[in-house]
């Protein structure tokens, strides 16, 4: 149960989830958007969130899209993590989504709720900062579409009211060379140690990591030292080690110097996968 009341809506349609948000501040109160609801609950209960307005928004069909629309794949937000997995569109998306928590919770999880939440692994942002796709947000100031790289600074950057309602990806980049690797500290279904997840395109890998910092990222200047032209593997792998985003995490799961040589390994796996596939 959770420590505190709140009242519920479902609107039928963006404009009218929009104009509740709207509504509810006005009156002084602190709704909030779900579509899985887990977090809410998973937090709620140990007082890292709080809402006394829920707009659930799983009911709009906009949220719920899943299909190729023209030259783009298009995932609604409110989609589990197990409907992709049936669905298997976007295969990286498949396998790295299919590695979130267990069967029950993935029926639950919803991919904007994953990529949206508060606990940092989001591991579902990965494949899209690795296809360059572009998520489709609404709020007060109407429909928006950004470059995913642009909107996700370590956080999806959402402003007052706002939520995300699909992510939609060019069709050339759902089905090229991939590889994603979760690596555990503890137990099969346990929180991850560090995920990484690759894509080829154009002859260059591209590389997303989750878990190493207490955010998920890709990194030009890491893909730059992996792609580099005359150097062996392990000088690749040596100099991308070198240029990597701060702080790198050290917690229960595992030691800064711990996670770094997990990734070292799963850096010299990607290039073994990839290195010699053409794209």
């Amino acid at each position: 149960m959770l420590p505190f009341d709140f009242d519920y809506y479902r609107p039928k349609n963006l404009q009218e989830a929009v104009e509740l948000y709207r509504h509810l501040r006005q009156s002084g109160r602190q709704p909030m958007y779900i579509s899985g609801a887990t977090e809410l609950i998973t937090l709620g209960r140990i007082d890292l969130v709080f809402t006394d307005a829920v707009i659930d928004i799983k009911d709009i069909p906009e949220c719920r899209e899943i299909g190729f629309d023209g030259d783009y794949l298009v995932l609604g937000s409110a989609l589990t993590l197990t409907a992709i997995e049936e669905a298997n569109l976007f295969p990286l998306l498949t396998k790295t989504s299919s590695e979130i928590a267990d069967h029950t919770a993935r029926g639950k999880i919803t991919l904007g709720g994953n990529i949206c939440g508060q606990i940092f692994y989001r591991e579902a942002v990965l494949p899209f900062l690795l296809a360059d796709s572009q998520a489709v947000i609404i709020g007060p100031e109407g429909v928006k579409v950004h470059y995913i790289d642009e909107l996700f600074q370590k956080t999806l950057q959402l402003g007052n009211g706002e939520f995300l309602v699909q992510l939609a990806t060019d069709k050339r980049h759902v089905d090229v060379p991939f590889i994603s690797i979760k690596r555990r500290q503890q137990w099969e279904t346990g929180y991850p140690l560090i995920t990484a997840a690759a894509l080829k395109i154009g002859g260059e890998i591209r590389v997303a990591i989750s878990g190493l910092c207490p955010f998920p990222f890709r990194s030009n200047q890491m893909e730059a030292a992996i792609n580099r032209d005359g150097l062996s593997v392990e000088n690749r792998v040596s100099a991308a080690l070198t240029v990597l985003p701060e702080p790198i995490l050290n917690d229960i799961e595992g030691s800064a110097d711990y996670r770094l040589f997990v990734l070292q390994n799963l850096l010299n796996d990607i290039l073994a996968e990839l290195d010699g596939i053409n794209s």
